[in-house]
């Protein structure tokens, strides 16, 4: 069997496995590849309905924010799927009119943005939920402006 006939019944055997046919012949794989493809298009318009009558706004950020209390600050995470430049800043600015000193942080803002970051109450008056709003007001302010 030639190099070229080895890649054709390789490549049609992948697609046999990955359209979960039980086909024998070429065509028959192929047209059952062919109703797998049409199956994942319904699934995607089906999920495209459910996002469009989701009540969360089409521009609005999906970001988590979680904040912990430490014994003297606080632990916040905030994660987001997509890169959001500029994000960082406007969070550090909500740290700073808090009255946070950032002690220790990690940040990635290359594929998705997720930051770790400790933060110092210099007042230490202010409690994880009045942290977590200001970082939300951070992220609604900064995605208004982007």
């Amino acid at each position: 069997m030639s190099s070229r006939k080895k890649k054709k019944a390789a490549l049609y055997e992948k697609l046999r496995a990955a359209t979960n046919s039980n086909a024998m012949n070429k065509t028959s794989i192929i047209v059952d590849a062919s109703k797998y493809i049409g199956e994942l298009k319904n699934k995607v318009d089906r999920l495209k309905k459910e996002i469009g009558t989701s009540s969360t706004p089409q521009n609005s950020l999906p970001a988590q924010v979680t904040v912990e209390n430490l014994e003297k600050g606080f632990l916040v995470n905030v994660f987001s799927g997509k890169n959001c430049p500029g994000l960082l800043v406007s969070i550090l600015e909500a740290f700073e009119e808090l009255g946070l000193d950032v002690l220790d942080a990690r940040v990635s803002c290359e594929d998705n943005f997720q930051l770790e970051a400790i933060g110092g109450d210099q007042n230490q008056g202010h409690d994880a939920q009045v942290v977590k709003q200001a970082v939300l007001q951070a992220i609604h302010n900064w995605n208004e402006g982007s």
